[in-house]
């Protein structure tokens, strides 16, 4: 199950509410008016919303010189005070543990990383306590209480349970990790897949601002993909919405960890193109840096493994657009360190695969560091809270996994 502990709870304790203070968060500051139009309701829901947000200090209003006009009279701007409240996210990798600190408008106040040396649950939930306690005890000087915690790590995992099904990098299997942190934070945890929490922090905070459909491809260790659709961050009944990492593109091609063949994370996967590298270039390749240094030094062979990796990657992303439609789509990840070897291929590829008006996608590229995935996990939490009320517990929202 999610934790359970309770601390404060977000004053707003509608849909109308949450909605109003999540526009504010993403498009503010803006006037009660634009906030009803963005929103899609009457200004008189708006009202009532904002009221109990503003005297408890999650929203503040402006009355100076900043009110924009409106009806021949000046109209206050609303915005979200984010040193009201603050959140720790944490990423979770095969080699480190990367924690931030954020405020409620989930700008990094301070990040830690812990190198990860033994991958077992144990080990890393003991640097994971290690770091929360140690950005809470920093958090005193911000002068605002820190209201929840956010985990994300890669694989299948039940954000509505806090359960973490598989995580094939971290080998770990049905491991309550909700559970377990809260036990040692003190704090309302959620977990969630490191893609998909990604994808929220894009959705209210970056790239996906103001986009009704659109979707965030990773590119690393494995292949991930968050999906928005209507607004909402898709997860599935299951919970593995937009695994395009095993989508098989190739039946002959290599065994992916998943069991199938030729799936697009057993091509361009960090893993995979070490070991292609490895086999054609006869040398022994540690990591990516070193494979993707042959590349670039033209080392017969090695960049051809880039090549195939780019074209099962642009493959995949067209997969994505035939089926969603989205407005666009986001390639980020640790491999982008070698895009130049990977870029053009995703694109050809992609327009050789999109079907019909589906190549409009606009596909960019978003290098992002770790810390960037940590802040992931802390919009996670910080959706949590806002979709709470005291009735639910800890409840995320429809569609947010």
């Amino acid at each position: 199950m999610r934790s359970t502990i309770r601390g404060e709870t977000f004053p707003a304790h509608t849909p109308a509410a949450s909605q109003i203070f999540t526009t504010v968060l993403s498009h503010g500051p803006l006037t009660r008016l634009e906030a009803a139009r963005r929103a899609g309701l009457s200004p008189a829901a708006v009202t009532k919303a904002v009221r109990p947000l503003l005297a408890a200090g999650y929203l503040a209003e402006d009355a100076d010189g900043e009110a924009r006009p409106a009806l021949g009279r000046p109209a206050n701007l609303v915005r979200v005070d984010g040193g009201r409240a603050l959140f720790i996210g944490v990423k979770v990798t095969g080699d480190e543990v990367i924690a931030v600190l954020t405020d409620l408008c989930c700008r990094i106040r301070l990040a830690r990383r812990l190198p990860v040396t033994d991958r077992t649950p144990r080990a890393v939930l003991a640097s994971i306590a290690e770091l929360t306690h140690e950005l809470r005890f920093e958090a005193e000087e911000f002068g605002a209480p820190v209201l929840g915690l956010g985990i994300a790590v890669s694989g299948d995992v039940d954000r509505a349970e806090g359960v973490v099904r598989y995580s094939p990098f971290l080998d770990w299997r049905d491991i309550p990790l909700a559970e377990l942190a809260a036990m040692t934070a003190g704090l309302p945890v959620v977990v969630d897949n490191d893609v998909r929490a990604l994808t929220v922090a894009e959705q209210w905070f970056g790239a996906g601002v103001g986009l009704s459909d659109f979707a965030v491809v990773t590119v690393g260790a494995g292949i991930g993909c968050g999906l928005v659709v209507h607004g909402q961050v898709v997860a599935g009944a299951h919970g593995v919405a937009g695994e395009i990492g095993h989508v098989a593109i190739d039946p002959a091609g290599p065994l992916c960890h998943c069991g199938n063949h030729g799936c697009v994370e057993a091509i361009a996967g960090g893993a995979a193109i070490v070991a292609r590298v490895r086999e054609v270039t006869g040398r022994e390749v540690a990591d990516a840096v070193e494979a993707a240094a042959l590349a670039h030094a033209g080392v017969a062979g090695a960049r051809e493994v880039y090549a195939r990796a780019g074209a099962a990657i642009g493959r995949g992303i067209a997969t994505v657009a035939n089926l969603f439609g989205p407005e666009r789509v986001i390639i980020s990840g640790e491999g982008l360190a070698a895009h130049d070897l990977l870029a053009e291929q995703i694109r050809d590829s992609f327009a050789a695969a999109a079907f019909g008006s589906a190549a409009r996608c606009d596909v960019q590229t978003r290098p992002l560091p770790f810390e960037e995935w940590a802040r992931g996990a802390a919009a996670a939490a910080i959706q949590s809270f806002i979709t709470s009320t005291p009735q639910q517990g800890k409840g995320v929202s429809p569609g947010s996994g």
